[in-house]
Parts: C-alpha cells; sequence; structure tokens
C-alpha cells in the first residue's frame, strides 16, 4: 500500500513533469482592490546612480540565472509578456497594426477634452471621441515635426511583435476644429490648486505642437488601457500588494533580455518611470498586467528634440568616465561623441556605424539589464533577428514620415543595428534552436548559420539516460551524431557541444512518446 502510495505522487526532486514544457503561466491568483503607486523618477535617479538596488549578479561564484521561465528557457505567455513573431509569425498588416490598429479615433464629430495631461516633457490632453474611445494625445515638437510620434509608432510595433505589451497607439493628424472643451475639464496650477482648464490653456497646448503644411496638428493618439492603472513596475523586487507577482524584476527573463530590445531601438529611457501595471479583470478574475509605456524617447528622439549624442554611450553620471574626462581635461573623446548623424528632422541623433551592443547602455543602471546573461541574450537575440528586413520596412512605413529618406534611413539602421545584435549575442552561446525529433532524429537551426553569420561548425551529440527522480545522467551508447538510442529509460539527454569553443554546450532533454520523443527541456552554458 505504500509503494502504491508513493507511486501516485511525483517525486518531490523530478525535474520534469506530465506537463512540461509550460507555454502559459498558470491562471493568476486573483486579486484585490491596489492603491495606485507613484514613484519618483528623481529618487529612481538618485539611488541607481549611486548603488543599483536588487540582487545583482555576483563578482565570483557561479552566475544567478533567469527564472520565471519553462524547461525550455522561455517565459510564458502571461500578464508580463507572450510568445509572438518568433513563434508565431505575425503578417504584414499585423506587424503594421501593432497590439490592434482597429480602434483609431474616430475623425466624425468632435473630440471632447477631458484633462490635460499629466508628467512628461510632451505637450497633450486626454479627448473622448464621438465613439465613446477614451485617448491621450500627444503632440510632436513644433521645430521636429513627426520626431516624437514617428519613433513611439516604430518602437511600440517592434517591441509587440517581440512580445512585449505595449499600448494600443495611432498617428494622428487634426485641425483645431475638431476640439472642443469638456465643462468638467481641470488643470492643476504649480501650486497644487485645481481650477477649470479654459481655452487659452488648449491654445497654450497647441502652440507647442507641430503642424504639417496644411495646417493640421500632428502627433500620437494612445488609446486608453483597459482596466485600473495603478502606477508603475521597478526593475527590481516584486510588488508586495501581488500575490502573483513571485519573481524578482531583475532576475526575469523577459526584462534581463529586454536590454538588447532596447539597445537596438535606443530606448536609453528604458526606467520604471515608463513602464504601467493594470488591474485588468477577464471572466470574472481580477489580476495584474504589464506594460512597457511611452517610446517617444526612441530612435534618437528626446521627445521634444532629437537626443543626446551620448545617448546609449555611457550612464548619465559614471565614475569611470567623469575620472577620465577630469583627469585628460576633456582630451579622451569617447566613442560616441565621434558618430555622425544625418541631417533629417524626423529622426534626429539614431546611427548604427558606432553602436555596440555590448557597449550600450541607459540613462542610469538598469538592474535587470545588469544582470543578463549570455541565455538571456540569446533568447531575445532570435527574436530580434526574426524581424527580417521587409518586417522591418512595414513597421517603419507605419510610422507615414513625409521625408522619402527618413524611412529609408530609419530602416537601414535598424538592419544594420539588429545583425549587430545577432552577432553579437549568437558568438556568446552555441546558437542553436527550434529542437524536435523527427525521423528518430534529434533536429535543430543553426541561427548563426540562417542569418549569414558564419554558423556554429561541427557540432558533437553525445547521449544520457536521464534519470528524471534523482537527475543522474548515465552514458549510452547511441548511433553517431543526433540519431536517438534505443536503449535507456523514459528520459533521454542529448549533450551538445561546439567542437571550436567547448564551453558553449546545450542541454536538450527528452521524454520518450509512444511513437517517438519529444523535446521537454534546453539549457545552455557558456
Amino acid at each position: 500500500m505504500l509503494a502504491a502510495a508513493l507511486a501516485a505522487f511525483p517525486a518531490a526532486g523530478q525535474k520534469f513533469y506530465p506537463d512540461d514544457p509550460l507555454l502559459k503561466e498558470p491562471p493568476p491568483r486573483r486579486v484585490g482592490e491596489m492603491p495606485v503607486r507613484e514613484l519618483s523618477d528623481v529618487y529612481d535617479l538618485f539611488v541607481h546612480s549611486l548603488a543599483p538596488p536588487g540582487e545583482l549578479q555576483p563578482r565570483t561564484g557561479p552566475a544567478i540565472r533567469a527564472r520565471g521561465i519553462n524547461t525550455l528557457g522561455d517565459p510564458m505567455d502571461g500578464p508580463w509578456w507572450e510568445r509572438r513573431h518568433y513563434w508565431k509569425p505575425l503578417t504584414a498588416e499585423q506587424l503594421r497594426r501593432g497590439p490592434d490598429g482597429t480602434h483609431p479615433p474616430s475623425m466624425t464629430g468632435k473630440w471632447t477634452i477631458i484633462r490635460p495631461k499629466s508628467g512628461g516633457v510632451t505637450p497633450g490632453f486626454w479627448i473622448q471621441d464621438q465613439a465613446g474611445g477614451t485617448y491621450l494625445v500627444k503632440f510632436d515638437p513644433s521645430d521636429y515635426p513627426e520626431l516624437a510620434s514617428g519613433a513611439d509608432q516604430i518602437s511600440g510595433r517592434i517591441f509587440h511583435a517581440l512580445g512585449y505589451h505595449v499600448p494600443d497607439n495611432y498617428i494622428v493628424e487634426f485641425p483645431a476644429s475638431i476640439l472642443e472643451l469638456s465643462p468638467e475639464a481641470r488643470i492643476k496650477e504649480p501650486n497644487g490648486q485645481r481650477r477649470r482648464m479654459t481655452p487659452d490653456d488648449v491654445s497654450a497646448i497647441l502652440r507647442r505642437g507641430a503642424r504639417n503644411p496644411e495646417g493640421l496638428y500632428r502627433g500620437m493618439a494612445s488609446r486608453a488601457l483597459s482596466g485600473s492603472l495603478i502606477g508603475e513596475y521597478r526593475y527590481h523586487g516584486t510588488r508586495t500588494d501581488d500575490v502573483n507577482d513571485t519573481v524578482p524584476h531583475e532576475h526575469r527573463r523577459d526584462l534581463r533580455g529586454m536590454r538588447l530590445a532596447a539597445a537596438w531601438i535606443d530606448h536609453d529611457d528604458s526606467r520604471a518611470i515608463n513602464t504601467m501595471d493594470v488591474l485588468v479583470e477577464e471572466n470574472g478574475l481580477r489580476y495584474v498586467r504589464h506594460y512597457q509605456m511611452d517610446f517617444g524617447s526612441t530612435l534618437g528622439s528626446a521627445s521634444y528634440r532629437p537626443n543626446s549624442p551620448r545617448s546609449g554611450g555611457e550612464y548619465l553620471f559614471d565614475w569611470r568616465n567623469s575620472i577620465m574626462q577630469f583627469i585628460t581635461l576633456g582630451a579622451l573623446v569617447p566613442d560616441w561623441a565621434r558618430a555622425r548623424y544625418p541631417q533629417i528632422p524626423s529622426i534626429g541623433r539614431f546611427e548604427s556605424e558606432r553602436f555596440r551592443p555590448d557597449r550600450w547602455v541607459p540613462e542610469y543602471p538598469n538592474p535587470a539589464f545588469m544582470n543578463s546573461l549570455p541565455d538571456d541574450d540569446f533568447w531575445i537575440a532570435k527574436q530580434i533577428m526574426a524581424l527580417t528586413d521587409d518586417d522591418l520596412r512595414v513597421i517603419v512605413d507605419s510610422a507615414r514620415f513625409s521625408d522619402p529618406g527618413a524611412p529609408v534611413y530609419m530602416t537601414e539602421c535598424l538592419i544594420r543595428r539588429r545583425d549587430k545584435i545577432g552577432r553579437y549575442a549568437f558568438e556568446r552561446v552555441l546558437p542553436l534552436d527550434r529542437f524536435q525529433v523527427s525521423g528518430g532524429k534529434l533536429q535543430w537551426q543553426d541561427l548563426s548559420a540562417q542569418y549569414g553569420f558564419g554558423g556554429a561548425g561541427p557540432v558533437r551529440v553525445e547521449w544520457f539516460d536521464f534519470n528524471n527522480a534523482t537527475g543522474a545522467a548515465a552514458p549510452l551508447q547511441a548511433p553517431e551524431g543526433a540519431w536517438l538510442p534505443e536503449a535507456g529509460g523514459p528520459y533521454l539527454l542529448a549533450q551538445l557541444t561546439q567542437r571550436n569553443t567547448p564551453s558553449h554546450t546545450i542541454s536538450v532533454y527528452l521524454r520518450r512518446n509512444e511513437t517517438s520523443a519529444e523535446v521537454v527541456g534546453v539549457e545552455h552554458q557558456w
């Protein structure tokens, strides 16, 4: 009876369970009402610049691997991230539309201004259209038309294709006559007092916005997120009032890997202030979904002007660089200062020649980015490389630049920066993926060869009988190559080694079924 009872329950230490690999997170636990949490941008800058918080990688000893992933090494579909273009290729129309793309503000009837935009450096206000939709309308700077809206449009769609949750944004062009002011609209004075918003307040906002040759205002309309906004999330720790937030953010693969995605689009403003937690309810279940927000300060834009040349080149404050500049009296010219930029007002300071993925940094230290390991970089790089040249042209065209040279230059920069990221990430691990068993043989794709980076070279495969309960692995006599051995138990381990770089290995775990075997686990070593 005891033996039967033990057999009915999985061993506590087993590595794989019958439902592995999980592709979706388990249903979230219900949360109650949650207070709005407002983070101080100034405090965030101060703390992260002096001593970045969170559990960082140790200087010596084993590295802290990413958490919140399935046995294949991927985050699961859920409130933080979803499998998209790399796993389920998006059509050109889906790439153009982004997260929705079917609910732009109605151009029939008036747009009623209900309140001014709060926070940030760009002017704007919230409106309701005649269809009942609510949108945040932000304007391009008057001296740089299309700068912020173009960057937001492109970067938001790239991040959506990479699996992140982003708002549903639209480029809009409209006359001032479409606007009307709600009598309930209120504006907050610098002294904290609130008063009724007036037409003069609206005029002051419009004067800061860019207009096209036809006199229409151009900007970005961001559709209001469904649910209750409860404030930003940090790139370290967890939100203590969210029972589903259990993995420290500095150890999440989707946030660690985002380092190279941010480097690609020069999202140096990738910090807590540009995130948002949203309390949503689906099928009677309330939980928190996590969004990346506000991409106006990417792709050479600082939202209200072209970005600083040092963007991505060094932190706002860096002890080492500051000392070197002091000692050399400024004679040591940093590499970022040698970059050259096009004279295209709608793009600003964005280039690819001096771009180095390994040296790119945001405005100040980001704990999740600092913790990134080669397998985190490989995870995001394979998604970045999956966006083809044609895919990027479609996304860039959605920005509707009026200068015909702008989309050409932008696309070329994104392609070159993408390829630099791919080379960098694929050289740090054995760049094999999409493992499957077919015809009695373990098969994979060599991503380095697929994208013309030279290929991983000869790969040696060693087979082991894997004990799922204890983790022990015993060598098997097997045919040479990737053919599955006949010997062994229900679990097999294939150890793949790159002959030119022996430290770059992949452990592929397989579970036998009635007819063949399935891949249930993938682990990279370097």
